[in-house]
């Protein structure tokens, strides 16, 4: 997507963002403000960021439904794997029928 950048973070950095909104909670209106006092704090683009890091260490924690880091992390690993075995599967199937063909041709 032209014009999106990925900006990646440390891990260390997302779960201190996680802990700080859970500790500076009760010090805001809501959840969002403290999500964007954290964001600010720790220069982390937008809150939005920081709220969806909370939801995946809810989920990961079995707080919240939804899909853990580790079976996220399996499920892409699964779907490298099922493509490159497609890949391959393919390729054999191609070739049996290229060596097929030639057990039909005469030798010279």
């Amino acid at each position: 997507m032209p014009g999106n950048t990925l900006k990646r973070y440390p891990s260390e950095l997302k779960a201190r963002a996680v802990r700080m909104v859970a500790e500076v909670c009760g010090e805001h209106d809501s959840e969002w403000a403290a999500m964007t006092k954290v964001a600010q704090r720790l220069g982390v683009t937008t809150p939005e960021t920081v709220r969806k890091w909370v939801r995946q260490a809810q989920v990961d924690e079995g707080a919240r439904p939804g899909v853990t880091t580790e079976d996220s992390v399996e499920l892409k690993w699964l779907k490298r794997l099922n493509a490159e075995l497609r890949r391959a599967n393919s390729i054999l199937k191609a070739a049996s029928a290229f060596f097929a063909a030639e057990q039909g041709r005469p030798s010279h």
